[in-house]
């Protein structure tokens, strides 16, 4: 089996069509078609059902795709590893994140890593936690931060613990408060109407699953959104929404509201793959995160946020 049939193969299973994936992979077709039949010849399997120029992954194919798309991205993170190591002055950061740190954090510490590093070449995927553990088995990422729990069982995975978050009640600025305390009891939400992110969103199971302990059904004005989204319609006057406190800083048209004991918190964590060493990049990035969150002011942090990482967790 070789590199260069793995590229074919994806480049296929990616286009489903032999001609448009020789042109993506810059070579002439029929030497494309050769390389997948000897691929399938040495596997003992056919990866593509032709069906009347109809492309399709046999089971074989579904099989190996996950794994092709694997060896491929660690090959390209090697290939990074080595230009570094020739003494390259540029490298290539590829860091999950969740939307909320995405719109909190993450863009004040990866400008300073930027001033530090002005030659690595930062790419940034924002999705939930879920599909971010996906990408980094993948060999897609070389850093996740996602929410604890794992939602995986797979052993493969490192997770540093490195921030612990309440998350809030927020509410439109000029509407009058969602309570008249200091703080608000899960069963005061029962018959508010709730602004609801998407599935997938760790805040949106940690929501319902609080609400439904509490004994109700919440009753849900609009759901399906993004971070941003969810926030514009709480601005909007469409409801309130439990949310992660980090996304109000710079937010003037949002208030934010505590939740009682038992408060309902999150674990943020950065995850990493075990079977896989580190690039440069990626060492350095976590050892400026790390002190980046040391460093922070209780009043940068807010009340509700807590770091629980060190300089000694690199």
């Amino acid at each position: 089996m070789q590199f260069q049939q793995l590229e074919y193969f994806l480049a296929v299973a990616e286009t489903r069509h032999f001609t448009r994936a020789a042109e993506v992979a810059h070579v002439a077709q029929p030497s494309l078609s050769r390389q997948i039949r000897n691929l399938e010849e040495e596997l003992g399997a056919s990866l593509f059902s032709r069906a009347r120029g109809n492309i399709t992954l046999t089971p074989a194919g579904e099989a190996l795709l996950p794994l092709a798309q694997r060896i491929v991205a660690d090959m390209e993170t090697a290939r990074h590893e080595v230009q570094e190591l020739a003494g390259m002055r540029r490298g290539r950061l590829r860091l999950g994140a969740t939307p909320s740190l995405c719109a909190g954090l993450l863009a004040e510490a990866l400008a300073g890593f930027h001033d530090r590093f002005p030659g690595v070449h930062l790419q940034v995927e924002e999705s939930g936690s879920r599909d971010l553990i996906r990408a980094l088995g993948r060999g897609e990422l070389d850093l996740a931060l996602i929410i604890l729990p794992l939602q995986s069982s797979d052993p493969a995975f490192a997770t540093t613990p490195i921030l612990r978050e309440n998350l809030v009640v927020v509410h439109a600025a000029d509407a009058p408060p969602p309570t008249q305390g200091a703080s608000m009891r899960m069963t005061e939400l029962r018959d508010r109407p709730l602004v609801m992110f998407r599935h997938g969103y760790d805040v949106r199971e940690a929501t319902l699953h609080a609400c439904r302990t509490a004994g109700f059904e919440p009753r849900l004005a609009v759901e399906g959104g993004e971070m941003d989204a969810v926030l514009r319609f709480v601005e909007a006057g469409l409801g309130i929404a439990v949310v992660p406190s980090m996304v109000l800083k710079n937010r003037p048209g949002l208030r934010g509201t505590p939740l009682a004991q038992p408060r309902l918190l999150r674990t943020i964590a950065l995850a990493h793959r075990k079977d896989v060493d580190p690039t440069h990049t990626a060492r350095a990035f976590r050892r400026h995160l790390m002190a980046y969150l040391t460093h922070l002011t209780r009043d940068e942090l807010g009340e509700d946020l807590e770091v629980i990482a060190s300089l000694h967790d690199d």
